[in-house]
């Protein structure tokens, strides 16, 4: 299972709180597993992107959405990439109409979303292979490392928006890896093809 993406969390029917992210490097790596014999199945948050019809995908919106279809594909899944970029809050209630724009200030009171990779982590057999994503922008290493020991994550794959052409909308990428063996594994800048093909080779080596 590999999700991708990000989640839209609704304001209103109109209204969304989101990012960035394109979706461009988890339907690459759902690309190169399928095209290495395995049977995936992608989670895809709001994205243009179209993949491959070889790869079962679900299409979600919201970040509840992704957690719902996850715990219920979870189980069966030897291998989960969890690239998807799900927003950590969501507006407390949600408009049933459009909001006027009827005075100079408005506020919206948010609620943490719930940590899908913290509870997959929890539901991890010893079969299972769990990857998470950190995407950081100071203190890379230690928020990552910290991520991996926390989240009960076999690997980590760390993006920083310090480096140029990486990150949300590019279609490259720079990486580095971290696992649970301690291993620490750096990568140079590529194309998110080329990125995926090493993630995907650091789990191989890793499953040894």
């Amino acid at each position: 299972m590999v999700t991708a993406g990000p989640t839209y969390e609704a304001i209103d029917p109109v209204r969304f709180i989101g990012n960035h992210s394109s979706g461009k490097m988890g339907v690459a790596i759902a690309e190169e597993l399928v095209a290495r014999g395995a049977e995936v199945t992608l989670v895809l948050g709001p994205s243009s992107l179209i993949p491959a019809s070889n790869i079962k995908t679900i299409r979600v919106k919201s970040a509840a959405e992704m957690l719902e279809v996850c715990l219920t594909e979870f189980a069966e899944k030897e291998i989960t990439i969890m690239s998807a970029a799900v927003a950590d809050y969501t507006p407390v209630t949600k408009a049933e109409e459009k909001i006027k724009k009827n005075s100079d200030h408005f506020s919206v009171e948010l609620k943490k979303t719930d940590d899908i990779l913290k509870q997959l982590g929890v539901l991890k057999k010893n079969h299972q292979l769990l990857i998470g994503f950190a995407l950081e922008t100071n203190d890379e290493k230690a928020y990552a490392l910290k991520k991996l020991r926390e989240k009960n994550a076999d690997i980590i794959v760390l993006n920083s928006l310090n480096d140029t052409g990486a990150g949300f909308g590019y279609d490259t990428n720079k990486i580095t890896i971290f696992d649970r063996q301690g291993n620490e594994y750096l990568f140079e800048k590529k194309s998110k093809k080329e990125v995926a093909a090493d993630i995907v080779n650091t789990i191989i080596q890793y499953k040894k």
